[in-house]
């Protein structure tokens, strides 16, 4: 016999009323009660009946999840753990890749597959805000990534600033002195390339080192022979002008970060020895280096169950009572520190700091009708 909701109920210790409300994604639920019923249906292997469920609500039970590059292993990585939380749901994932194209990104905003899923997680790359002010699908829409969008969605990114200024302090505390910074450039500034950039030179210029522009190597690519390259061409340039190399780099992400570090040993220079390496994402490439690499990593397990939990509660909203205000929340990062910057491994993650409210307004009240103001739950973050 298979295991009903009733059970599910009564190994979490609620009533069938609250985990139906649950497994419904229903909103207004304490944080501990909805984690408890989650994981009682993990434990009992609960699944819903979808056809039954559909039926009643009009609903496909499907949603759709928009990234850059399902190839780049951060994306691979978070896609998955996307489809696992959305599974708790009974919810299956469409994965749509954009390929950072403009147009594509717009064409699924605008609601390229709204006939056939409920809601939709979107990675933007080149969408600005104008455009997704002017979005005309009304289905359910929460944000990943990078960005300061002032836009009555909700939107889930680490803070890439500090995120940045962590890799960078790491650095400096080393006592490496001449840190290049090696990232994808662009003319949108909320790119999170462009942030962490902007992270770079903020800490750089804490600790009283005027960056330096013959100091960044931009490229327009963020695979590992894009990194090489723009690796390679930063140590031409500084040694044609009689200038050292750098002593350290700092990578927009982990894959231009193992590019850098070909790059670096085709040249003869070691790492860490000559120059410490820093990427940012914490991909299983990265870890299982020749060096393995230390990281910024984002937790991906926390955008993947807020994205999905923010999501469900927007397709699920009856109606009946005010709809959830949109919020940006902000999961935490934390360092992880291996051979390319200290020349040991097993050094493990480097102790968070203390961080500030997970939770903010998406936009102000007064900006968007039908938007409320709240103060939700604060989430647990790291650094």
């Amino acid at each position: 016999m298979g295991v009903s909701l009733k059970d599910v109920a009564l190994r979490a210790g609620v009533s069938l009323r609250t985990a139906s409300k649950v497994v419904n994604g229903s909103p207004h639920l304490r944080p501990a009660t909805r984690e408890r019923v989650l994981r009682a249906v993990d434990e009992l292997g609960y699944r819903p009946n979808l056809t039954a469920r559909h039926l009643r609500s009009g609903r496909t039970g499907l949603i759709t999840m928009a990234v850059p590059d399902v190839a780049r292993p951060y994306f691979a990585e978070l896609a998955g753990a996307v489809i696992e939380t959305a599974a708790r749901y009974g919810r299956t994932v469409l994965l749509d890749h954009t390929g950072g194209s403009y147009e594509r990104e717009l064409t699924v905003c605008n609601g390229a597959r709204s006939h056939l899923a409920d809601g939709l997680i979107l990675s933007p790359v080149r969408l600005a805000e104008e455009d997704l002010r002017a979005r005309a699908d009304q289905a359910p829409l929460v944000l990943l990534g990078g960005g300061e969008y002032r836009v009555p969605y909700d939107h889930i990114a680490i803070d890439d600033v500090a995120a940045a200024r962590t890799a960078v302090r790491h650095l400096a505390s080393l006592g490496r002195r001449r840190i290049a910074f090696v990232g994808a450039s662009d003319d949108r500034a909320r790119r999170e390339a462009d942030l962490r950039l902007r992270g770079w030179r903020e800490e750089l210029a804490a600790a009283g080192t005027v960056p330096s522009t013959a100091l960044v190597a931009a490229t327009d690519g963020r695979g590992r022979q894009d990194g090489l390259a723009a690796m390679t061409r930063l140590l031409a340039r500084q040694r044609s002008r009689g200038r050292p190399v750098p002593d350290a780099v700092f990578a927009c992400n982990d894959q231009l970060a193992l590019g850098a570090m070909r790059a670096l040993a085709q040249h003869g220079l070691r790492v860490p020895e000559d120059v410490a390496v820093v990427g940012f994402d914490d991909t299983e490439e990265g870890r299982y280096a020749a060096v393995s690499l230390t990281t910024i990593a984002p937790d991906t397990s926390a955008i993947a169950r807020l994205a999905v939990t923010r999501l469900v509660e927007r397709i699920s909203w009856d109606g009946a009572s005010p709809p959830p205000a949109p919020v940006r929340i902000t999961p935490g990062h934390t360092l992880v520190v291996r051979e390319s910057t200290t020349g040991r491994s097993g050094t493990g993650r480097a102790p968070p700091r203390p961080a500030a409210p997970a939770f903010e307004p998406a936009a102000p009240a007064h900006a968007f009708a039908g938007c409320q103001s709240r103060q939700p739950p604060v989430a647990r973050g790291t650094v």
